[in-house]
C-alpha cells in the first residue's frame, strides 16, 4: 500500500477511534463532565491529536453525534421492510429511539445540542430531517398507490406530521413526562393516518319499491 493511501487509512482511524472514545466519555459522565484530555487517552492520542481534528468539545461533541446518529438513521431507513405504512413509521420509530434509549445521557445532550447548534452543524442536523422527510414523502406515495391512503393525501405534510410526532416523543421523553415515546408516537401516527384513509362506501339501507 502506497503512503498517500496509508496515511489516509490511518487519518480515518484516528478520527473514529476519536469519535467512539468521545461517545463513550459523553454517556458515561455527560457533555459538562467530560474534558478532552479524558477523551484523548480513551482513543489512545493525545489531546493535541483531538484538538487538531476537532477545535473543541462542543465541535467534537457534535461530530460524534451526527455521525451515529446518521448511521442510525440510514440503517432504520433501510430495513422497513414492507407491509402498511403505519408498520414502517412504526418501525422507523421503534428503531432510532432504541438508539436514543441505549445512551440516555448522550441522547439528552444530543436534543440539546442538535436544536441550538451552530453552522455547519445546524444544516447538517437539519438535511438528515430533510432526507427522513423525503423518503417518508416517497413510502406515503407507495401506500397512495395501494390503496391505503386517499388520493388527494397530501404526502408532504403527513411526513412533516411524522417528523412532529417524533420531536415531541423525543422531547417529551427526554424531559421525563413519557417514558414509553415510541407507543406515543404510533398513537398519534395511528389517529392521523385514519384522517386520511378511503372511506368505504356503505351499503345502501333505501328499500326497494
Amino acid at each position: 500500500m502506497s503512503g498517500p493511501n496509508r496515511r489516509a487509512i490511518q487519518k480515518e482511524e484516528t478520527r473514529r477511534a476519536v469519535l467512539d472514545a468521545a461517545r463513550e466519555e459523553f454517556e458515561r459522565v455527560g457533555f459538562e463532565s467530560a474534558n478532552l484530555r479524558s477523551i484523548a487517552a480513551r482513543a489512545g492520542v493525545s489531546a493535541g491529536t483531538v484538538l487538531h481534528y476537532y477545535g473543541d468539545k462542543r465541535e467534537l461533541l457534535h461530530a460524534a453525534l451526527f455521525d451515529d446518529l446518521d448511521a442510525t438513521w440510514r440503517a432504520a431507513l433501510g430495513n422497513l421492510g414492507s407491509g402498511p405504512l403505519e408498520n414502517q413509521l412504526s418501525r422507523l420509530t421503534a428503531a432510532v429511539f432504541g438508539y436514543y434509549q441505549a445512551r440516555p445521557k448522550l441522547s439528552r445532550t444530543l436534543l440539546k445540542e442538535s436544536l441550538f447548534a451552530d453552522e455547519p452543524w445546524a444544516s447538517k442536523f437539519a438535511a438528515q430531517i430533510a432526507s427522513v422527510t423525503v423518503e417518508i414523502t416517497r413510502l406515503a406515495a407507495r401506500a397512495i398507490e395501494r390503496g391505503e391512503l386517499r388520493e388527494d393525501c397530501n404526502t408532504a405534510l403527513l411526513a412533516a406530521a411524522w417528523v412532529s410526532f417524533f420531536h415531541f416523543g423525543q422531547i417529551s421523553w427526554a424531559q421525563g413526562a413519557y417514558p414509553t415515546p415510541v407507543s406515543l408516537i404510533d398513537h398519534l401516527v395511528r389517529q392521523h393516518l385514519q384522517g386520511l384513509r378511503p372511506v368505504e362506501k356503505q351499503p345502501s339501507t333505501r328499500r326497494a319499491r
